[in-house]
């Protein structure tokens, strides 16, 4: 019986957020930021991480679900299977603040849990040298690379105000118009909570 009331007690500490949709303002804007004093910190990134999980995605930023600050967190455990080296690969970065990319370019399919249904083969380069603080407020300069390191840029680029729609072809963007107008309009099918910027209201799932 206490094993069952525990299980219980903890999905109703899931605190599932809304995921903010395609052509949301705050997806564009450069995010902020933020002090160890940042109110209501450590819930918001369980949060997170359980919205993450949730959906099923591997990475998550904060200005996904509305708030503009420059925080992200990932957990490569998908993955690992394949790739080896993201096994335990579970981070929370804040601040973070790129150094320098090296390294080949390579396509990868990407896609991102603010534009639902969509995925695009995207270049990037193989390493990034990134400067950030851990959920402790702890300074941490490291080198990624490999999926690793695209998992980062993907989730930097969004506390950057960029999406990985912004690195297709202006011919790419028209194919694609009138899909990601029907996400703005909230007229698509997700297993997710979104919020939508054109009917204003949260859909839950």
């Amino acid at each position: 019986m206490s094993e069952i009331l525990d299980i219980c007690s903890k999905f109703f500490l899931l605190m599932i957020l809304p995921i903010v949709a395609y052509g949301d303002p705050v997806l564009k804007k450069v995010a902020q930021n933020i002090e160890p004093e940042y109110p209501g910190l450590k819930e918001l990134i369980s949060n997170m991480y359980d919205t993450m999980y949730h959906a099923k995605g591997v990475g998550l930023a904060a200005p996904q679900v509305g708030v503009s600050i420059r925080l992200f967190v990932i957990d490569g455990a998908p993955y690992e299977e394949d790739t080896v080296e993201l096994s335990g690969f579970k981070k929370v970065f804040i601040n973070a603040r790129r150094l320098h990319e090296e390294g080949e370019e390579w396509l990868f399919n990407e896609g991102c849990l603010s534009i639902p249904d969509i995925r695009e083969e995207i270049s990037r380069k193989e390493t990034i040298l990134l400067i950030y603080l851990d959920e402790d407020f702890i300074e941490h300069t490291e080198i990624f690379s490999g999926i690793a390191a695209r998992i980062i840029m993907h989730e930097y680029d969004h506390i950057d105000g960029k999406l990985f729609t912004d690195y297709l072809s202006p011919l790419k963007k028209r194919m694609l118009k009138n899909r990601l107008e029907s996400i703005t309009k909230g007229a698509i099918k997700v297993d997710y909570k979104m919020k939508f910027p054109h009917n204003k209201k949260t859909r839950k799932n």
